[in-house]
């Protein structure tokens, strides 16, 4: 027959798998939270810079030197080192003419 230390020992032994049983349960048994979709805030350089990073990234081996890439390439090196980003110039076309500029002498 089992003695009284031994019959209170399982009600404690008994009584702990209950507990822990109960709290798994109440655990799995929340709603979960709702996810919150936070959105960063967008910086219209940095959306130019990536448009232009993944344009260059597409381009083959025979435009690696493009020098427009190769600004652009520097302006994210230069954003990933902590400087802050400068606004990118505009592209122009292969076959279109750098705008003139007059020069200091020029009496118009």
């Amino acid at each position: 027959m089992l003695g009284r230390s031994e019959i209170f020992r399982a009600a404690a032994i008994v009584a702990l798998i209950a507990v822990a049983i109960t709290a798994l349960v109440a655990v799995n048994r929340r709603p979960p939270a709702p996810v919150v979709e936070t959105s960063p805030a967008t910086n219209p350089a940095s959306d130019a810079l990536s448009a232009e990073l993944r344009r260059c990234s597409a381009l083959g081996p025979q435009d690696a030197e493009d020098p427009h890439c190769v600004a652009v390439w520097e302006e994210n090196r230069q954003r990933f080192f902590g400087r802050p980003a400068r606004p990118l110039s505009p592209q122009t076309p292969p076959g279109a003419a750098a705008p003139a500029t007059p020069f200091k002498g020029d009496a118009r």
